[in-house]
């Protein structure tokens, strides 16, 4: 699917998952080279810069938002011209659509400052990476009701809870960790094509990504805090449940060797056939677990 849009003398196309024939029209009509053309059409694995004729071409990986795609993130390719810039992709990616909105609403209203390709890319990057901002702020907000349910008493429960943020947190970061190395390759490739002070605007989307990356850091510490924390009152409950049951079988056990020697068939045993033995067996066993929990008491263990 080909969308066209406008901006006094700037054009952006976006492609989602554009079919041959889409994309042998893009590439007469803005003067593609055949070999980028035909990288359009499949996901490509790695990201890269290079410069071909008077266009950038750019690949870049973007973590996938939540509940947005199964796959943990989604590519865009990037066509830069002094007049155009193309888009790829190949699946929805919502901050694109706002993007979209927000450009359609300038172009109308007279207001749009890009006055090429490079330029509308920066503002398009930024636009993402803002948009991967709010979702580490949901993944804090949900790292703080994890730590809520932690102290509630639900440390079981947040094992699961803590594995499924920890693999947002990791896709994140596997997903941008190439980010700042094309961007760096970027400003010289830029520079020639669209002028010195367009460093400038590539300096300035490297601090933007910088302030993602030190949100994750701050996020991936945080969860390694709770990990350790909920661990050790895992660890804790468990340590209190086998020493009960230690207790009880430390208890217990003399009992039912005191009783198995009352059971035992023999001639003779002491106690048994004088009036009241029963109450004589049960009074010892009552008296030999009240003196274990009293001595258990006096050293702390209950």
């Amino acid at each position: 699917m080909i969308t066209r849009y406008a901006q006094r003398d700037l054009t952006w196309i976006d492609l989602v998952s554009p079919s041959a024939a889409e994309v042998r029209e893009v590439m007469r009509e803005f003067d593609l080279d055949p070999l980028v053309a035909e990288e359009l059409l499949t996901p490509s694995f790695k990201p890269k810069v290079e410069r071909r004729g008077d266009t950038i071409y750019l690949i870049l990986h973007f973590p996938s938002l939540r509940g947005v795609s199964a796959r943990p993130e989604q590519e865009i390719d990037f066509i830069l011209g002094r007049r155009f810039l193309i888009t790829t992709r190949y699946e929805n990616i919502d901050p694109l659509h706002m993007f979209a909105k927000a450009f359609e609403v300038n172009a109308v209203l007279g207001h749009g400052a890009a006055t090429h390709g490079g330029h509308l890319f920066i503002a398009m990057a930024r636009s993402i990476y803002e948009a991967l901002g709010n979702e580490c702020d949901h993944v804090n907000r949900r790292l703080h009701d994890i730590e809520e349910r932690i102290f509630g008493g639900n440390e079981r429960g947040m094992v699961a809870e803590l594995s499924q943020t920890a693999r947002v947190i990791h896709d994140f970061k596997q997903s941008l960790l190439p980010h700042e190395e094309m961007l760096a390759s970027l400003e010289p490739v830029g520079g020639r094509l669209f002028g010195v002070e367009y460093g400038y605007y590539v300096r300035e989307l490297v601090g933007v990504y910088r302030r993602i990356e030190r949100k994750l850091g701050n996020l991936h510490d945080s969860l390694h805090e709770l990990r350790a924390t909920n661990d050790s009152l895992l660890s804790t409950k468990q340590n209190e449940i086998m020493k009960i049951l230690t207790i009880m079988a430390f208890v217990t056990f003399p009992l039912s060797l005191i009783s198995s020697i009352f059971g035992m068939n023999t001639v003779y045993l002491p106690i048994v056939g004088t009036p009241g033995d029963f109450w004589y067996v049960v009074g010892g066993m009552a008296t030999l677990t009240l003196g274990f929990f009293i001595f258990f008491k006096s050293k702390k263990w209950l």
